[in-house]
């Protein structure tokens, strides 16, 4: 009895140690949380190729996987049989096919993309930059004749549009020109190295750590399986049964999350950026390649990647033809009420479980705190919080046997306390 009063005192103790410590901790980030963000910021940059070797790892991980298992296993997928007697040697063999295949499949993607899109970017690019006076000609011609029964507002406008015009059409003469020139320049890096930029330089840094990052994608992708044991291996050891159960289970969620939305969401919007190149074509709309790419990608964005995408090219196209522009905003109309009725459910499916105003929330929420990764990442992220949520909200009502449903407590007005009957109050109420 002694011991085990004794035992109690000294869990209440550490305990008490232990929330004192996480206090002063919360409370030394908040009063430092400027050094702290700096700090994290060199943490960032150090690791920035181990960072981006997990990206390339996660997202080359279903390659992987699908090599590994036709190349260790034969027959159906629901009772697979290995192809090799030797444990050991067909697992070495099958990580040597997965990796190489990985490694092929995404270098092929890398240069397939650069070889025809790069080019063709840079040259409309430069062809948008030359043909930009003609351009704001056409705006100032379409301006005048449209505020032609009304001079002071024609006045009004045109001045302001004159200002804009010269500030944009300066940055892209100036900033954007400069920076394509250096970019079309890499490959001679004597010259880059005698008369170099910051913003060469940042490409030097980014290519070194896209390059090392391969390099420990390769290393990720063979040790995953051991990485994610070793994992397992420690919360069973720090945690009891039932609660390290439960921690595995949510991380496997977790992966179910992230991997079903993002994968997803990359073929969706490779998808759309394809259809949206082909549309172009056929309605003979301008700059198809350099549009279809920026809607592509903007796609990646849930909610919000279709109007950030879509605004600055109907500009784009609205300075060569107002005309056009009306075609291009109903082709993206189309296009985007395909992708969310049609294709982004087949594809998505109900991955994520996130309400339309929770999609809204957390890519405001995510996007504040951490940018363009930060949008892409939220719906995933609060998925996993709102499963979080609901699961240590689902524990602790069945400790007190109250209903899970949700519909329970549509209208409640209370809990009998004696009989636990749910009352609820009238229309009247």
């Amino acid at each position: 009895m002694k011991n085990e009063r004794f035992e109690r005192y000294i869990y209440t103790g550490v305990t008490a140690i232990l929330v004192l410590i996480a206090a002063v901790f919360v409370v030394f980030l908040f009063l430092e949380r400027s050094a702290v963000f700096a700090f994290l910021g060199k943490v960032r940059f150090v690791l920035a190729p181990v960072i981006y070797g997990a990206v390339l790892a996660f997202l080359m991980s279903p390659v992987y996987n699908w090599c590994y298992r036709l190349t260790v296993y034969t027959g159906k997928s629901g009772e697979p049989k290995a192809r090799f007697k030797n444990e050991k040697l067909g697992a070495f063999f099958g990580r040597s096919v997965g990796t190489a295949v990985s490694l092929v499949f995404l270098l092929a993607v890398i240069v397939s993309l650069s070889s025809m899109i790069i080019p063709q970017l840079y040259s409309s690019i430069v062809g948008i930059i030359n043909m930009m006076p003609e351009y704001f000609q056409n705006v100032y011609d379409w301006l005048t004749d449209f505020f032609v029964n009304n001079p002071p507002v024609e006045q009004a406008i045109l001045n302001i549009y004159e200002q804009s015009a010269q500030y944009f059409q300066n940055w892209m003469e100036t900033d954007l020109m400069s920076n394509l020139s250096n970019f079309q320049n890499f490959q001679n890096i004597e010259k880059i190295l005698g008369g170099v930029s910051s913003g060469v330089m940042n490409l030097i840094t980014l290519t070194k750590n896209l390059l090392i990052g391969l390099i420990v994608m390769i290393y990720l992708l063979n040790i995953k399986e051991s990485l994610s044991a070793q994992g397992k291996k420690f919360i069973y050891s720090i945690l009891p049964l039932k609660a390290a159960n439960i921690v595995v289970g949510e991380f496997r969620f977790i992966k179910k999350a992230f991997s079903g939305f993002i994968i997803g969401k990359l073929i969706d919007s490779l998808i759309i950026g394809i259809l949206c190149f082909i549309l172009m074509n056929l309605f003979k709309l301008p700059y198809e390649l350099l549009i279809s790419v920026i809607i592509g990608v903007t796609n990646i964005i849930p909610f919000f990647g279709p109007f950030i995408g879509a605004v600055p090219c109907a500009i784009l196209v609205f300075l060569i033809s107002p005309k056009q522009c009306l075609y291009f905003i109903g082709l993206i109309l189309v296009l985007q009420q395909f992708d969310g009725n049609i294709l982004g459910p087949k594809i998505l499916g109900n991955s994520t479980g996130v309400s339309s105003f929770g999609v809204l929330f957390s890519i405001l929420l995510f996007g504040g705190l951490f940018g363009f990764v930060g949008m892409i990442i939220a719906v995933p992220l609060m998925a996993v919080i709102i499963h979080v949520y609901r699961q240590i909200q689902d524990h602790f009502l069945a400790k007190k046997n109250l209903s899970q449903e949700e519909n329970d407590y549509v209208k409640l007005d209370r809990i009998d306390e004696k009989s636990g009957e749910y009352i609820r109050r009238t229309d009247k109420q």
